[in-house]
């Protein structure tokens, strides 16, 4: 398979405006990846599986990531008493949201091509496009990622809940998320979540 940065070019020159970024990896595993921005997702998904050079035409896996807001220290110029001076401020990164993408070429037999998917924020700007026009096998595995981490895929065929109950808040695999204690869709509750839902049942009568 070619090295990241020969498909980021190509991508580039295949994909009019798209905007791809190599994402380093210092973990053991080493497997750098590709951000390609949401506007070109799908554009470049095609390209990459119908680009006689890539052919990726099997997307092995999906899955979700949540990136909380955090602070990051930076040094700006600031003029004090008429003079120019280095001093730190923290800065607020806000959070997003990821769908990495794992691709592999069965006719070339080449990959994994590790491809990402980014949200403007964790909040009210969660949509995606779907890449399962491109990749039938992302079809579950997207409805997944909505149910447990809140992202919306913009043409899938059937977006859906796939784990939790249609009624169900919130998203489980979101950091933030708050796990219930009344456990209301446990019939029988019993140890720890017994304990936890007795604060919801209605307080003993003493005759």
């Amino acid at each position: 398979m070619k090295d990241l940065e020969s498909i980021k070019q190509q991508i580039e020159a295949g994909v009019a405006g798209a905007q791809v970024s190599l994402v380093p990896n210092d973990s053991p595993a080493n497997q750098p990846s590709l951000l390609v921005d949401a506007a070109h997702g799908l554009a470049v998904a095609t390209f990459l599986r119908d680009e006689a050079e890539l052919r990726f035409d099997y997307c092995s896996n999906v899955t979700g990531v949540d990136w909380m807001e955090t602070e990051q220290k930076t040094k700006v110029k600031q003029v004090f008493d008429g003079e120019e001076k280095e001093v730190e401020q923290v800065v607020k990164m806000p959070g997003y949201l990821e769908a990495v993408y794992h691709l592999y070429s069965m006719e070339l037999r080449h990959g994994p091509l590790v491809i990402r998917l980014r949200t403007k924020n964790r909040t009210d700007e969660v949509e995606l496009p779907s890449l399962t026009p491109v990749w039938r096998s992302c079809e579950f595995q997207e409805r997944e990622i909505y149910d447990l981490y809140g992202i919306v895929f913009a043409g899938h065929p059937d977006l859906r809940r796939i784990l939790m109950w249609d009624e169900f808040k919130d998203h489980p695999m979101r950091k933030d998320y708050v796990e219930p204690d009344d456990y209301e869709y446990e019939p029988t509750p019993h140890d720890e979540v017994l304990a936890k839902s007795k604060a919801h049942y209605p307080a003993e009568v003493k005759p």
